[in-house]
Protein backbone atom coordinates (compact mmCIF):
# COMPACT_ATOMS: atom_id res chain seq x y z
CA UNK A 1 0.00 0.00 0.00
CA UNK A 2 2.90 2.35 0.63
CA UNK A 3 3.82 2.23 -3.06
CA UNK A 4 0.18 2.75 -4.05
CA UNK A 5 -0.15 5.88 -1.91
CA UNK A 6 3.24 7.23 -2.96
CA UNK A 7 2.13 7.52 -6.57
CA UNK A 8 -0.68 9.90 -5.66
CA UNK A 9 1.39 11.83 -3.11
CA UNK A 10 3.93 12.63 -5.80
CA UNK A 11 1.35 14.87 -7.48
CA UNK A 12 1.38 18.37 -6.01
CA UNK A 13 -2.12 19.48 -5.00
CA UNK A 14 -3.65 21.83 -7.57
CA UNK A 15 -4.73 24.16 -4.76
CA UNK A 16 -1.17 24.31 -3.45
CA UNK A 17 0.62 25.01 -6.74
CA UNK A 18 -1.41 24.70 -9.95
CA UNK A 19 1.60 25.06 -12.26
CA UNK A 20 3.53 22.33 -10.43
CA UNK A 21 0.41 20.13 -10.35
CA UNK A 22 0.13 20.49 -14.13
CA UNK A 23 3.76 19.57 -14.74
CA UNK A 24 3.53 16.64 -12.33
CA UNK A 25 0.59 15.19 -14.26
CA UNK A 26 2.34 15.62 -17.61
CA UNK A 27 5.23 13.56 -16.26
CA UNK A 28 3.52 11.06 -13.92
CA UNK A 29 0.80 10.16 -16.42
CA UNK A 30 3.50 9.37 -19.00
CA UNK A 31 2.39 12.10 -21.41
CA UNK A 32 5.77 13.73 -21.99
CA UNK A 33 9.46 13.67 -21.26
CA UNK A 34 11.97 16.46 -21.63
CA UNK A 35 14.53 16.43 -24.43
CA UNK A 36 18.07 17.81 -24.69
CA UNK A 37 16.69 20.58 -26.93
CA UNK A 38 15.58 23.36 -24.62
CA UNK A 39 11.89 24.16 -24.99
CA UNK A 40 11.08 20.99 -26.94
CA UNK A 41 9.29 18.01 -25.46
CA UNK A 42 9.07 14.31 -26.23
CA UNK A 43 5.44 13.25 -26.54
CA UNK A 44 5.33 9.74 -25.10
CA UNK A 45 3.06 7.00 -26.51
CA UNK A 46 0.18 7.66 -24.11
CA UNK A 47 0.24 11.40 -24.83
CA UNK A 48 0.60 10.79 -28.55
CA UNK A 49 -2.35 8.38 -28.52
CA UNK A 50 -4.53 11.20 -27.17
CA UNK A 51 -3.33 13.40 -30.04
CA UNK A 52 -4.00 10.62 -32.56
CA UNK A 53 -7.58 10.31 -31.33
CA UNK A 54 -8.05 14.08 -31.60
CA UNK A 55 -6.54 14.02 -35.08
CA UNK A 56 -8.80 11.16 -36.17
CA UNK A 57 -11.98 12.92 -35.05
CA UNK A 58 -11.04 16.29 -36.54
CA UNK A 59 -9.72 14.82 -39.77
CA UNK A 60 -13.05 13.08 -40.32
CA UNK A 61 -14.91 16.32 -39.60
CA UNK A 62 -12.77 18.29 -42.07
CA UNK A 63 -13.11 15.72 -44.83
CA UNK A 64 -16.89 15.65 -44.39
CA UNK A 65 -16.77 19.39 -45.21
CA UNK A 66 -14.80 18.71 -48.40
CA UNK A 67 -11.24 19.43 -47.21
CA UNK A 68 -8.26 17.48 -48.54
CA UNK A 69 -4.98 16.83 -46.77
CA UNK A 70 -1.73 18.07 -48.32
CA UNK A 71 1.83 18.49 -47.10
CA UNK A 72 4.09 21.50 -47.59
CA UNK A 73 7.87 21.80 -47.06
CA UNK A 74 9.03 22.77 -43.59
CA UNK A 75 11.45 25.41 -44.97
CA UNK A 76 10.40 28.82 -46.28
CA UNK A 77 12.84 31.04 -48.25
CA UNK A 78 13.28 34.43 -46.63
CA UNK A 79 12.23 36.21 -49.82
CA UNK A 80 8.93 34.31 -49.83
CA UNK A 81 8.24 35.14 -46.20
CA UNK A 82 8.86 38.83 -46.88
CA UNK A 83 6.11 39.11 -49.49
CA UNK A 84 3.39 39.85 -46.92
CA UNK A 85 4.84 42.54 -44.65
CA UNK A 86 2.30 42.40 -41.81
CA UNK A 87 2.61 38.63 -41.70
CA UNK A 88 6.40 38.55 -41.47
CA UNK A 89 6.44 41.36 -38.91
CA UNK A 90 4.08 39.40 -36.69
CA UNK A 91 6.23 36.27 -36.71
CA UNK A 92 9.75 37.75 -36.91
CA UNK A 93 10.54 37.49 -33.16
CA UNK A 94 9.71 33.76 -33.10
CA UNK A 95 11.33 32.59 -36.35
CA UNK A 96 14.10 29.98 -36.38
CA UNK A 97 16.50 30.34 -39.31
CA UNK A 98 18.60 27.82 -41.24
CA UNK A 99 21.77 29.49 -42.48
CA UNK A 100 23.93 26.52 -43.51
CA UNK A 101 23.43 23.38 -45.57
CA UNK A 102 26.13 21.00 -44.36
CA UNK A 103 29.29 23.09 -44.19
CA UNK A 104 28.22 25.60 -46.83
CA UNK A 105 26.51 28.88 -46.05
CA UNK A 106 23.18 29.23 -47.86
CA UNK A 107 22.82 32.06 -50.36
CA UNK A 108 19.39 32.74 -48.83
CA UNK A 109 18.27 32.02 -45.30
CA UNK A 110 15.48 29.48 -44.83
CA UNK A 111 12.83 29.93 -42.19
CA UNK A 112 11.65 26.83 -40.31
CA UNK A 113 7.90 27.21 -40.76
CA UNK A 114 6.10 28.99 -37.92
CA UNK A 115 2.95 28.68 -40.09
CA UNK A 116 2.46 27.99 -43.79
CA UNK A 117 0.42 30.80 -45.34
CA UNK A 118 3.25 31.88 -47.63
CA UNK A 119 3.95 28.34 -48.86
CA UNK A 120 0.28 27.75 -49.61
CA UNK A 121 0.05 31.09 -51.40
CA UNK A 122 3.01 30.24 -53.63
CA UNK A 123 1.34 26.94 -54.47
CA UNK A 124 -2.10 28.48 -55.02
CA UNK A 125 -0.58 30.99 -57.47
CA UNK A 126 0.62 28.02 -59.54
CA UNK A 127 -2.61 26.00 -59.57
CA UNK A 128 -5.46 28.55 -59.52
CA UNK A 129 -6.26 30.03 -62.93
CA UNK A 130 -10.03 29.88 -63.40
CA UNK A 131 -13.18 30.09 -61.32
CA UNK A 132 -13.44 26.35 -62.04
CA UNK A 133 -10.35 25.83 -59.82
CA UNK A 134 -12.20 27.23 -56.80
CA UNK A 135 -12.74 26.63 -54.00
CA UNK A 136 -9.50 25.06 -52.84
CA UNK A 137 -10.07 23.40 -49.47
CA UNK A 138 -6.76 22.17 -48.05
CA UNK A 139 -5.58 21.03 -44.63
CA UNK A 140 -2.15 20.06 -43.35
CA UNK A 141 -1.09 18.00 -40.31
CA UNK A 142 2.50 18.84 -39.38
CA UNK A 143 4.77 20.42 -36.80
CA UNK A 144 5.81 24.06 -36.63
CA UNK A 145 8.57 25.94 -34.81
CA UNK A 146 8.22 29.16 -32.85
CA UNK A 147 11.11 30.24 -30.67
CA UNK A 148 9.16 30.80 -27.45
CA UNK A 149 11.09 32.30 -24.56
CA UNK A 150 8.99 30.67 -21.84
CA UNK A 151 7.82 27.13 -22.47
CA UNK A 152 5.49 24.66 -20.77
CA UNK A 153 4.48 21.16 -21.93
CA UNK A 154 1.68 21.24 -24.52
CA UNK A 155 0.82 24.90 -23.80
CA UNK A 156 3.94 26.50 -25.29
CA UNK A 157 6.87 24.64 -26.80
CA UNK A 158 9.31 25.59 -29.52
CA UNK A 159 8.16 22.79 -31.76
CA UNK A 160 4.58 21.60 -31.58
CA UNK A 161 2.10 19.54 -33.58
CA UNK A 162 -0.95 21.07 -35.18
CA UNK A 163 -3.27 21.17 -38.13
CA UNK A 164 -3.58 24.20 -40.36
CA UNK A 165 -6.38 24.58 -42.85
CA UNK A 166 -5.87 26.86 -45.87
CA UNK A 167 -8.67 27.61 -48.30
CA UNK A 168 -9.25 29.82 -51.34
CA UNK A 169 -12.68 31.06 -52.48
CA UNK A 170 -14.13 33.06 -55.34
CA UNK A 171 -15.95 35.56 -53.11
CA UNK A 172 -15.55 37.24 -49.76
CA UNK A 173 -18.91 35.82 -48.67
CA UNK A 174 -17.77 32.24 -49.32
CA UNK A 175 -14.49 32.80 -47.46
CA UNK A 176 -16.21 34.44 -44.49
CA UNK A 177 -18.68 31.55 -44.33
CA UNK A 178 -15.77 29.09 -44.32
CA UNK A 179 -14.09 30.99 -41.49
CA UNK A 180 -17.19 30.83 -39.30
CA UNK A 181 -17.93 27.23 -40.29
CA UNK A 182 -14.53 26.06 -39.09
CA UNK A 183 -14.83 28.09 -35.89
CA UNK A 184 -18.08 26.26 -35.23
CA UNK A 185 -16.40 22.92 -35.97
CA UNK A 186 -13.78 23.61 -33.32
CA UNK A 187 -16.38 24.73 -30.80
CA UNK A 188 -18.48 21.61 -31.38
CA UNK A 189 -15.40 19.39 -31.05
CA UNK A 190 -14.42 21.01 -27.77
CA UNK A 191 -17.88 20.89 -26.23
CA UNK A 192 -19.00 17.45 -27.42
CA UNK A 193 -15.77 15.47 -27.74
CA UNK A 194 -13.46 17.15 -25.22
CA UNK A 195 -16.29 18.14 -22.83
CA UNK A 196 -14.88 21.68 -22.48
CA UNK A 197 -17.31 24.62 -22.71
CA UNK A 198 -16.04 27.47 -24.89
CA UNK A 199 -17.00 30.99 -25.89
CA UNK A 200 -16.81 31.89 -29.58
CA UNK A 201 -15.68 35.37 -30.46
CA UNK A 202 -13.77 37.73 -32.70
CA UNK A 203 -10.36 39.05 -31.71
CA UNK A 204 -9.83 42.78 -31.38
CA UNK A 205 -7.79 44.53 -34.09
CA UNK A 206 -4.66 44.58 -31.91
CA UNK A 207 -4.91 40.85 -31.20
CA UNK A 208 -5.77 39.44 -34.62
CA UNK A 209 -3.48 37.16 -36.62
CA UNK A 210 -0.69 38.91 -38.56
CA UNK A 211 -2.03 39.65 -42.05
CA UNK A 212 -5.66 38.76 -41.31
CA UNK A 213 -8.69 40.97 -41.80
CA UNK A 214 -10.48 39.16 -38.99
CA UNK A 215 -9.51 36.48 -36.47
CA UNK A 216 -12.05 34.36 -34.61
CA UNK A 217 -11.26 32.15 -31.63
CA UNK A 218 -12.77 29.86 -29.05
CA UNK A 219 -11.82 30.69 -25.48
CA UNK A 220 -11.96 28.20 -22.60
CA UNK A 221 -11.56 28.80 -18.88
CA UNK A 222 -9.23 26.46 -17.04
CA UNK A 223 -9.76 25.16 -13.50
CA UNK A 224 -7.51 27.87 -12.03
CA UNK A 225 -9.46 30.69 -13.68
CA UNK A 226 -7.00 31.48 -16.46
CA UNK A 227 -8.13 31.56 -20.10
CA UNK A 228 -6.81 29.39 -22.89
CA UNK A 229 -7.18 30.23 -26.57
CA UNK A 230 -8.22 26.81 -27.81
CA UNK A 231 -8.38 27.25 -31.61
CA UNK A 232 -8.48 30.07 -34.16
CA UNK A 233 -10.01 30.74 -37.57
CA UNK A 234 -8.84 33.62 -39.79
CA UNK A 235 -10.34 35.51 -42.70
CA UNK A 236 -7.63 37.04 -44.91
CA UNK A 237 -9.70 38.74 -47.57
CA UNK A 238 -7.63 39.10 -50.75
CA UNK A 239 -4.56 40.62 -49.07
CA UNK A 240 -2.34 37.55 -49.44
CA UNK A 241 -3.68 36.95 -52.96
CA UNK A 242 -2.56 40.43 -54.01
CA UNK A 243 0.82 40.08 -52.30
CA UNK A 244 1.47 36.76 -54.06
CA UNK A 245 -0.27 37.67 -57.33
CA UNK A 246 -2.83 34.88 -57.09
CA UNK A 247 -5.45 35.62 -59.76
CA UNK A 248 -8.14 33.75 -61.62
CA UNK A 249 -10.49 34.40 -64.52
CA UNK A 250 -14.05 34.71 -63.18
CA UNK A 251 -17.33 33.74 -64.90
CA UNK A 252 -17.44 37.11 -66.69
CA UNK A 253 -13.97 36.45 -68.10
CA UNK A 254 -12.45 39.12 -65.86
CA UNK A 255 -9.29 38.75 -63.79
CA UNK A 256 -10.04 38.63 -60.04
CA UNK A 257 -8.31 37.88 -56.74
CA UNK A 258 -9.55 34.95 -54.63
CA UNK A 259 -10.37 35.31 -50.93
CA UNK A 260 -8.51 33.25 -48.37
CA UNK A 261 -8.90 31.65 -44.93
CA UNK A 262 -6.75 29.70 -42.53
CA UNK A 263 -7.64 27.93 -39.28
CA UNK A 264 -5.84 25.72 -36.80
CA UNK A 265 -5.55 23.96 -33.47
CA UNK A 266 -2.59 22.35 -31.73
CA UNK A 267 -1.40 19.90 -29.09
CA UNK A 268 -2.24 22.59 -26.54
CA UNK A 269 -5.67 20.92 -26.62
CA UNK A 270 -4.10 18.20 -24.45
CA UNK A 271 -3.12 20.90 -21.98
CA UNK A 272 -6.71 22.16 -22.04
CA UNK A 273 -7.96 18.68 -21.10
CA UNK A 274 -5.50 18.42 -18.22
CA UNK A 275 -6.35 21.85 -16.80
CA UNK A 276 -10.11 21.57 -17.33
CA UNK A 277 -10.77 18.06 -16.04
CA UNK A 278 -7.77 16.80 -14.05
CA UNK A 279 -7.72 16.40 -10.27
CA UNK A 280 -5.21 15.62 -7.53
CA UNK A 281 -5.20 11.94 -8.53
CA UNK A 282 -4.19 12.64 -12.11
CA UNK A 283 -5.82 12.93 -15.51
CA UNK A 284 -9.54 12.75 -16.16
CA UNK A 285 -9.91 12.06 -19.87
CA UNK A 286 -12.96 12.66 -22.06
CA UNK A 287 -14.02 9.25 -23.40
CA UNK A 288 -13.86 10.38 -27.05
CA UNK A 289 -10.06 10.84 -26.95
CA UNK A 290 -9.02 8.51 -24.11
CA UNK A 291 -6.49 5.91 -25.38
CA UNK A 292 -8.11 3.42 -22.99
CA UNK A 293 -11.82 3.98 -22.47
CA UNK A 294 -12.39 0.95 -20.24
CA UNK A 295 -9.78 -0.92 -18.19
CA UNK A 296 -10.64 -4.39 -16.91
CA UNK A 297 -9.08 -5.28 -13.55
CA UNK A 298 -9.54 -8.91 -12.49
CA UNK A 299 -9.87 -9.28 -8.72
CA UNK A 300 -8.20 -12.37 -7.17
CA UNK A 301 -7.07 -13.28 -10.66
CA UNK A 302 -5.17 -16.30 -9.37
CA UNK A 303 -8.48 -18.04 -8.67
CA UNK A 304 -9.93 -20.40 -11.21
CA UNK A 305 -12.02 -18.83 -13.96
CA UNK A 306 -11.31 -15.17 -13.17
CA UNK A 307 -8.85 -14.45 -15.99
CA UNK A 308 -10.94 -16.46 -18.42
CA UNK A 309 -14.01 -14.37 -17.63
CA UNK A 310 -11.97 -11.13 -17.80
CA UNK A 311 -10.73 -12.07 -21.27
CA UNK A 312 -14.25 -12.95 -22.33
CA UNK A 313 -15.45 -9.49 -21.26
CA UNK A 314 -12.55 -7.87 -23.10
CA UNK A 315 -13.54 -9.67 -26.29
CA UNK A 316 -17.14 -8.55 -25.88
CA UNK A 317 -16.20 -4.90 -25.40
CA UNK A 318 -13.37 -4.64 -27.93
CA UNK A 319 -15.79 -4.07 -30.78
CA UNK A 320 -17.38 -0.97 -29.22
CA UNK A 321 -14.71 0.67 -27.04
CA UNK A 322 -10.94 0.92 -26.60
CA UNK A 323 -10.46 -1.63 -23.82
CA UNK A 324 -7.44 -2.94 -21.91
CA UNK A 325 -7.18 -5.94 -19.60
CA UNK A 326 -4.48 -5.56 -16.95
CA UNK A 327 -3.59 -9.08 -15.83
CA UNK A 328 -0.15 -8.08 -14.47
CA UNK A 329 0.92 -9.19 -11.01
CA UNK A 330 0.82 -5.65 -9.61
CA UNK A 331 -1.39 -5.17 -6.57
CA UNK A 332 -5.00 -4.06 -6.96
CA UNK A 333 -4.15 -0.80 -5.17
CA UNK A 334 -1.33 -0.07 -7.59
CA UNK A 335 -3.61 -0.72 -10.54
CA UNK A 336 -6.34 1.54 -9.18
CA UNK A 337 -3.82 4.38 -8.74
CA UNK A 338 -2.22 3.74 -12.13
CA UNK A 339 -5.41 4.01 -14.14
CA UNK A 340 -6.75 6.88 -12.10
CA UNK A 341 -3.48 8.68 -12.87
CA UNK A 342 -3.96 7.96 -16.57
CA UNK A 343 -7.54 9.23 -16.47
CA UNK A 344 -9.20 6.08 -17.84
CA UNK A 345 -12.93 6.97 -17.89
CA UNK A 346 -14.35 3.61 -16.73
CA UNK A 347 -12.84 0.84 -14.62
CA UNK A 348 -14.39 -2.64 -14.72
CA UNK A 349 -13.74 -4.93 -11.74
CA UNK A 350 -14.54 -8.62 -11.93
CA UNK A 351 -13.86 -11.27 -9.24
CA UNK A 352 -15.02 -14.73 -8.19
CA UNK A 353 -18.11 -13.52 -6.34
CA UNK A 354 -19.09 -11.25 -9.24
CA UNK A 355 -18.82 -14.20 -11.64
CA UNK A 356 -21.08 -16.29 -9.42
CA UNK A 357 -23.69 -13.52 -9.45
CA UNK A 358 -23.26 -12.76 -13.19
CA UNK A 359 -22.31 -9.15 -12.45
CA UNK A 360 -19.31 -6.81 -12.51
CA UNK A 361 -18.51 -3.44 -10.93
CA UNK A 362 -18.13 -0.32 -13.08
CA UNK A 363 -16.29 2.66 -11.57
CA UNK A 364 -16.42 6.07 -13.26
CA UNK A 365 -13.19 8.07 -13.03
CA UNK A 366 -14.58 11.57 -12.56
CA UNK A 367 -16.57 10.81 -9.39
CA UNK A 368 -15.37 7.30 -8.39
CA UNK A 369 -18.96 6.13 -8.30
CA UNK A 370 -19.32 2.34 -8.23
CA UNK A 371 -22.20 0.57 -9.97
CA UNK A 372 -22.96 -3.13 -9.96
CA UNK A 373 -24.25 -4.16 -13.40
CA UNK A 374 -25.48 -7.40 -14.91
CA UNK A 375 -23.14 -9.01 -17.41
CA UNK A 376 -26.18 -9.59 -19.59
CA UNK A 377 -26.39 -5.82 -20.19
CA UNK A 378 -22.69 -5.04 -20.06
CA UNK A 379 -22.31 -3.30 -23.42
CA UNK A 380 -25.26 -0.99 -22.78
CA UNK A 381 -24.08 -0.23 -19.24
CA UNK A 382 -20.53 0.62 -20.38
CA UNK A 383 -21.76 3.02 -23.05
CA UNK A 384 -24.05 4.66 -20.50
CA UNK A 385 -21.18 5.11 -18.05
CA UNK A 386 -18.94 6.63 -20.72
CA UNK A 387 -21.65 9.19 -21.48
CA UNK A 388 -22.02 9.87 -17.74
CA UNK A 389 -18.30 10.70 -17.61
CA UNK A 390 -18.53 13.02 -20.62
CA UNK A 391 -21.59 14.81 -19.28
CA UNK A 392 -20.21 14.96 -15.75
CA UNK A 393 -16.87 16.51 -16.61
CA UNK A 394 -18.54 18.98 -18.98
CA UNK A 395 -20.93 20.08 -16.25
CA UNK A 396 -18.09 20.49 -13.76
CA UNK A 397 -16.09 22.62 -16.22
CA UNK A 398 -19.20 24.65 -17.09
CA UNK A 399 -19.99 25.32 -13.43
CA UNK A 400 -16.40 26.39 -12.83
CA UNK A 401 -16.64 28.85 -15.72
CA UNK A 402 -19.97 30.28 -14.58
CA UNK A 403 -18.77 30.63 -10.99
CA UNK A 404 -15.67 32.46 -12.23
CA UNK A 405 -17.39 34.82 -14.70
CA UNK A 406 -17.78 38.39 -13.46
CA UNK A 407 -19.82 41.20 -14.99
CA UNK A 408 -18.15 44.54 -14.32
CA UNK A 409 -19.00 48.15 -15.15
CA UNK A 410 -15.79 49.85 -13.96
CA UNK A 411 -12.08 49.14 -13.63
CA UNK A 412 -12.49 49.13 -9.84
CA UNK A 413 -15.16 46.43 -10.14
CA UNK A 414 -12.77 44.31 -12.23
CA UNK A 415 -10.02 44.70 -9.65
CA UNK A 416 -12.39 43.85 -6.81
CA UNK A 417 -13.82 40.79 -8.59
CA UNK A 418 -10.37 39.33 -9.27
CA UNK A 419 -9.09 40.21 -5.80
CA UNK A 420 -12.07 38.71 -3.96
CA UNK A 421 -12.82 35.69 -6.16
CA UNK A 422 -9.62 34.85 -8.01
CA UNK A 423 -8.91 34.74 -11.74
CA UNK A 424 -11.74 34.22 -14.20
CA UNK A 425 -13.59 35.65 -17.17
CA UNK A 426 -14.58 39.30 -16.93
CA UNK A 427 -17.42 40.58 -19.08
CA UNK A 428 -17.17 44.33 -19.58
CA UNK A 429 -18.11 46.87 -22.24
CA UNK A 430 -15.54 48.58 -24.49
CA UNK A 431 -15.55 51.65 -26.72
CA UNK A 432 -13.35 50.07 -29.39
CA UNK A 433 -10.29 52.26 -28.76
CA UNK A 434 -6.97 50.44 -28.45
CA UNK A 435 -5.82 52.89 -25.78
CA UNK A 436 -8.65 51.77 -23.51
CA UNK A 437 -7.96 48.10 -24.27
CA UNK A 438 -4.34 48.61 -23.22
CA UNK A 439 -5.28 50.56 -20.10
CA UNK A 440 -7.64 47.84 -18.87
CA UNK A 441 -4.79 45.33 -19.01
CA UNK A 442 -2.29 47.72 -17.48
CA UNK A 443 -4.49 48.62 -14.51
CA UNK A 444 -6.30 45.33 -13.83
CA UNK A 445 -4.05 42.62 -15.27
CA UNK A 446 -6.76 41.15 -17.52
CA UNK A 447 -6.39 41.36 -21.30
CA UNK A 448 -9.00 41.17 -24.03
CA UNK A 449 -9.67 37.61 -25.14
CA UNK A 450 -12.40 38.16 -27.72
CA UNK A 451 -15.56 40.02 -28.62
CA UNK A 452 -18.17 37.27 -28.05
CA UNK A 453 -20.33 36.49 -31.06
CA UNK A 454 -23.29 36.30 -28.68
CA UNK A 455 -23.30 39.62 -26.88
CA UNK A 456 -24.49 39.72 -23.27
CA UNK A 457 -24.79 43.51 -23.13
CA UNK A 458 -24.33 44.60 -19.52
CA UNK A 459 -24.20 48.37 -20.01
CA UNK A 460 -23.74 51.12 -22.57
CA UNK A 461 -20.51 52.74 -21.30
CA UNK A 462 -16.90 51.72 -21.83
CA UNK A 463 -15.46 50.12 -18.69
CA UNK A 464 -12.35 52.29 -19.07
CA UNK A 465 -13.19 55.76 -20.41
CA UNK A 466 -16.94 55.92 -19.82
CA UNK A 467 -17.72 56.81 -23.42
CA UNK A 468 -20.35 55.02 -25.47
CA UNK A 469 -19.51 51.32 -25.76
CA UNK A 470 -19.44 49.38 -29.02
CA UNK A 471 -18.96 45.82 -27.78
CA UNK A 472 -19.06 43.54 -24.78
CA UNK A 473 -15.56 42.04 -24.46
CA UNK A 474 -14.39 38.93 -22.66
CA UNK A 475 -11.30 39.73 -20.58
CA UNK A 476 -9.00 37.39 -18.65
CA UNK A 477 -5.47 36.49 -17.67
CA UNK A 478 -4.41 33.93 -20.24
CA UNK A 479 -1.92 31.12 -20.75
Amino acid sequence: MAQDKKMVKEITSMDEDFAKWYTDICKKADLIDYSSVKGCMIIRPYGYAIWENMQSILDKRFKEKGHENVYMPMFIPESLLQKEKDHVAGFAPEVAWVTHGGSERLTERLCVRPTSETLFCEHFANIIHSYRDLPKLYNQWCSVVRWEKTTRPFLRSREFLWQEGHTMHATAEEAEAETVQQLNEYADFFENDLAIPVIKGRKTESDKFAGAEATYAIEALMHDGKALQAATSHYFGDGFAKAFNITYTDRDNKVAYPHQTSWGCTTRMIGAIIMSHGDDNGLVLPPAVAPIQVVILPVAQHKEGVLEKANELKDRLSGIVRVKLDDSDNSAGWKFSEYEMKGVPVRLEIGPRDIENNVCVLVTRHNREKTVVSLDNLEQAVMQKLEEVRAGIYQKAYENREKRTYKCLTLDEIKAAISENGDGFVKAMWCGEEACEDKVKEETGVGSRCIPLVQDVIGDKCVCCGKEAKHEVLWAIAY
